[in-house]
């Protein structure tokens, strides 16, 4: 297993943060008790799946991980619309922003590491 080094792959602990924000935001934000279960389980779930490919990233990047962080982006981004709960406007940012946020790390990861040959750099 290779070392971590945060100055390196500081988009990577920068992903695991937009993780956790994402778990949490239901109940930060307010909107957890507000009825919309879609509204409150797929930031929950998403921010889970976030987490574990940032922890992957973090132990041993690779290009496939990047680009399901791409798709979880782009799906934060649609979520509300599909799932119905464009309505709830502190939802509605927070998957639209969070989503934004992750697919433009997702895509300045990827290419980074292919002007790098597969690799991360600061």
């Amino acid at each position: 297993m290779r070392s971590v080094n945060f100055k390196e792959q500081w988009r990577e602990w920068l992903m695991l943060l937009f993780g956790v924000w994402l778990v949490v935001s239901p109940f930060v934000l307010g909107y957890a008790g507000a009825g919309a279960q879609m509204a409150v389980w797929n930031p929950v779930i998403v921010g889970v799946v976030v987490v574990v490919f940032a922890i992957a990233e973090i132990m041993k990047p690779q290009t496939w991980e990047e680009w399901i962080s791409l798709l979880l982006g782009a799906w934060l981004i649609a979520a509300p619309f599909v799932l119905g709960y464009t309505g709830m406007t502190a939802a509605l940012w927070n998957s639209v922003i969070m989503g934004l946020l992750i697919g433009a790390d997702a895509v300045w990861t990827l290419i980074d590491m292919k002007s790098h040959g597969g690799r991360t750099t600061a």
